[in-house]
């Protein structure tokens, strides 16, 4: 008997349990099937209305960078501890929700949003940077600034072919995604280059003394010690950083102070040092050299090649600091026609498949997201997770180590995991139960407290989030 779909887009297969997906994610790596002895996996889908199992993608991805905290703390002569990860709480912190002083910033322009086309079709405008706003309304048209309305991009685009917006804004270097389903995704030739690829990767790329981790008492946490270099921003790299900080580690966040940032720099940056590092400049560089030669983990979301450059790809990288466990993470990964296009969760979601399944299962004949930015947190547990995994091999093979993560191909890791039936029925769960508020220098901040619960090295974040450039840049002197 054939089975009949649970979708109108034609999938069938069930979610895939949280323990199943993270076992996948484990074995990938080659990590020890004796640590699953050790995680604990409370809650069951749907943790959030949708029809895909976010929920699932957002516990197995911090399970999986926690449990690999854990290893390195067994690594480093510990006991085995026990991981606690609940999918509902994990959820909730994939919702970036918080507050500073009692109010919810906005983080999203007016303009940001999904618009249709003359032929039927739809694409997602991402403006929430001004530079990219003003770009997309130049590119139609329409007058720069906040003055444009909403009624006025629709009337702008009513004269364009979705892809053809698509192509010529991403010739602009602007920010915009053509609605696709998942077969559309499936033969383009992006999706061609990405399939079969391993939802993230982790390389030697060069040779390196290792350097065994040094053993501390019992009071410590995993990654006491290790020094971060987090040059990202928005939300996929900055949750990494946010959650390598929570284990222990001494997270430097280095912004340039030509570029802008959103409000939820204050959210990401709990646990972390921040700097001002301007790359276009020698003086910029220098600093930056000067901190790499003694950290751990350099993690970078710039598009494939610009870090380079500058002189700090890889390869170069490892030139500097032998040993370095070096983090990309990109867009549409780092090969086919679209590795050099910008991209953000929504846009990804929008390009992939996401936004037409969603709307199918939901009845709706506009683009439906997803809700929350799954992509981004789940990619940016991956880059913790691989960071760990890399820095376990360094400590106990050598070499210099490079691991790949992409927004794309975690798009495809979420859609392996199946579907949710029912899962758009489910209501938006309160999130206040999982706040907790601690001074920052953007305000008092209220956010969701980590969801992975530590037996033995509870994670947490010892340095308030601090406004970029609040730091100097030199690693301090007693990490903590």
């Amino acid at each position: 008997m054939e089975s009949r779909p649970l979708y109108p887009d034609g999938q069938t297969r069930a979610a895939t349990t949280a323990r199943a997906a993270l076992l996948g994610l484990w074995r990938a790596l080659d990590m020890p099937d004796e640590a699953m002895d050790y995680v604990d996996l409370s809650g069951r889908e749907p943790a959030l209305p949708s029809s895909f199992p976010v929920g699932t993608a957002a516990q197995a991805s911090m399970a999986a960078a926690a449990l690999a905290a854990a290893e390195l703390w067994h690594l480093r002569g510990g006991a085995r501890q026990r991981v606690a990860v609940d999918m509902l709480h994990a959820a909730q912190e994939c919702r970036s929700y918080f507050t500073l002083d009692g109010v919810a910033p906005d983080v999203h322009d007016k303009i940001t949003g999904v618009y249709r086309c003359g032929d039927g079709g739809w694409v997602r405008i991402h403006a929430n940077f001004a530079h990219h706003r003003d770009g997309a309304l130049a590119l139609l048209g329409c007058p720069a600034g906040g003055a444009t309305t909403r009624q006025q991009v629709e009337q702008a685009l009513s004269r364009w072919r979705a892809l053809e917006f698509e192509q010529q804004a991403a010739d602009a270097g602007l920010v915009v995604a053509a609605m696709r389903s998942f077969d559309e995704w499936d033969r383009h030739p992006q999706g061609l280059a990405l399939a079969g690829q391993p939802v993230l990767t982790v390389e030697r790329i060069g040779e390196a003394d290792s350097r065994p981790l040094p053993r501390y008492g019992q009071g410590a946490r995993p990654l006491k010690d290790i020094r971060v270099l987090d040059l990202t921003r928005i939300i996929a790299g900055p949750v990494c950083g946010r959650a390598l900080a929570a284990y222990g580690a001494d997270v430097m966040l280095i912004n340039s102070p030509q570029l802008p940032n959103i409000e939820t720099i204050a959210e990401t940056s709990r646990g972390k040092l921040s700097v001002h590092a301007d790359l276009e400049t020698a003086d910029g560089r220098i600093a930056l050299a000067n901190l790499l030669r003694s950290a751990h983990v350099f993690v970078q979301g710039y598009r494939p090649g610009a870090l380079q450059a500058l002189g700090f790809g890889p390869h170069e990288a490892a030139g500097m600091r032998p040993g370095i466990v070096y983090v990309s993470l990109s867009a549409y990964g780092d090969s086919g026609p679209w590795a050099q296009r910008r991209g953000f969760d929504s846009l990804v979601q929008t390009a992939t498949g996401f936004n037409h399944a969603e709307a199918h299962a939901a009845g709706s004949p506009a683009p439906k997201p997803l809700p929350m930015q799954i992509l981004d947190h789940a990619s940016g547990y991956l880059m913790a997770y691989g960071a760990q995994v890399a820095l376990a091999r360094q400590a106990t093979e050598g070499g210099s180590w490079h691991v790949r993560v992409s927004l794309a191909q975690t798009a495809r890791w979420l859609r392996s995991l199946g579907r949710v039936p029912g899962g758009l029925q489910c209501p938006m769960p309160p999130i206040a139960g999982f706040l907790e508020s601690t001074p920052s220098g953007f305000g008092l901040l209220a956010a969701v407290r980590h969801a992975a619960q530590f037996s033995l090295t509870p994670a947490r974040w010892v340095r308030p989030s601090m406004p970029p450039g609040t730091h100097p840049t030199v690693w301090p002197f007693d990490p903590r």
